[in-house]
């Protein structure tokens, strides 16, 4: 695959992931955090950080289709990875040790493709 179709899989990636943030912000906050997922506090942040990650989904698409301009939104979601990385390592003692993982695995995982897809790109 080309890095065009890898980036454009990446974005809509983030897209449904960010998009089950706002839809379903105790669901999303529950499997990183836990049970105190499902406190309005919890929700309120689940579906900032989902608008986040569809927003840069997004942009991503329409950058990869329009040929131009993916690299600082692929930045930016190498960066929102980074920081749910490294809170997740933070506070893996407090969180559900499936959760550390999955989050380790996802935002790991997207912090090299969007690295390499960033240097691929533009």
């Amino acid at each position: 695959m080309d890095p065009r179709t890898v980036a454009h899989l990446h974005a809509l990636g983030r897209v449904v992931v960010g998009t089950t943030g706002v839809a379903a912000p105790a669901v999303f906050a529950r499997s990183w955090i836990g049970s105190d997922g499902a406190r309005p506090g919890a929700r309120v942040l689940a579906v900032g950080l989902g608008a986040r990650d569809a927003a840069i989904g997004m942009g991503v698409v329409r950058a990869v289709r329009d040929g131009h301009g993916a690299r600082p939104w692929l930045a930016a979601g190498v960066l929102a990875d980074a920081a749910d990385l490294f809170v997740t390592l933070r506070h893996r003692e407090d969180l559900p040790a499936l959760a550390v993982a999955g989050v380790s695995l996802l935002a790991g995982g997207s912090i090299v493709a969007g690295a390499w897809l960033a240097r691929g790109l533009d």
